[in-house]
């Protein structure tokens, strides 16, 4: 990427800074505005959690972490550089460091589950061989690998979404962006599928950013930890949360809560605990 795309001040900055910077960011669609005044970051390693009411916003803010919409007010800084001043050509070296699953997997269903899964490494024109053994790596990572001929279609809802996961970091993405991962899945699918998001923050420490409506989900995924001797996800001692992994909560376009789980779970603000109840 060009120098002229990083603003100067950010060309100085340590790498350790955070990997997403929300400064004051607004956006509005036909007269409505849907987010105001958000300002958070996402450290290096840590998953942030982010709840709310439907409607809110929470996958505007997903979309505009990835550049796909620009904020009307505010910026937005990805790795250092301040994307919502960025040309859409400069953004492509960009998303190729981040991952998204989408709530619907967003599949190609005319491609075998192993063309899904490396078709942007395809893109990227990285060599046959490598493609082969990244694939069945992602494919093993989320215990699919028997799936590599199969299409869509021949796959139940939550094996797609695995699929997804597995598209989303065959690429080795330095963020991940998960959007409702286990939105219209059953209780049992939708532990499989925070199990995987559990195993890929303990095992790779990856940066991420998910959404989601199901509170059960998301105290799941701050609880537990993925023991990898055992090969499974397994809870934290009682009164014990991950510390890499905190939460935003959305109420009418503003973020009412950013912070810890105990910090969450012990607050006394009335919307905050009509929320959680």
């Amino acid at each position: 990427m060009s120098q002229s795309a990083v603003a100067p001040e950010l060309q100085e900055r340590p790498p350790r800074d955070p990997v997403v910077v929300f400064e004051h960011v607004s956006i509005g669609f036909e007269g409505k505005q849907v987010l105001q005044d958000i300002s958070f970051s996402v450290r290096h390693g840590e998953t942030r959690i982010l709840l709310g009411p439907a409607g809110v916003g929470k996958s505007v803010l997903l979309k505009l972490a990835d550049g796909l919409l620009r904020p009307d007010e505010g910026r937005i800084f990805v790795f250092g550089e301040e994307i919502s001043a960025m040309q859409e050509k400069d953004l492509y070296p960009l998303r190729r460091r981040i991952g998204i699953v989408f709530q619907e997997s967003a599949l190609f269903d005319s491609l075998t589950v192993k063309d899904n899964v490396a078709y942007r490494l395809k893109e990227e024109r990285v060599p046959e061989e490598e493609i082969q053994q990244r694939v069945t790596e992602a494919l093993r990572f989320v215990e699919l690998e028997h799936t590599l001929d199969k299409f869509p279609s021949e796959l139940s809802g939550g094996m797609r979404r695995r699929v997804a996961i597995a598209r989303a970091i065959v690429s080795r993405p330095d963020l991940l962006l998960y959007d409702s991962p286990t939105g219209g899945l059953d209780p049992i699918t939708s532990t499989t599928i925070i199990e995987l998001v559990v195993k890929q923050r303990d095992v790779y420490h990856t940066t991420s950013l998910l959404v989601t409506h199901r509170l059960q989900d998301a105290f799941l995924l701050a609880s537990h930890r993925f023991n990898k001797e055992a090969n499974q996800m397994e809870p934290l001692p009682e009164g014990h949360s991950d510390e890499q992994t905190s939460f935003m909560i959305l109420n009418e376009g503003r973020l009412v809560f950013d912070g810890s789980t105990h910090d969450l779970v012990h607050s006394d603000d009335p919307f905050l605990k009509r929320y959680l109840s």
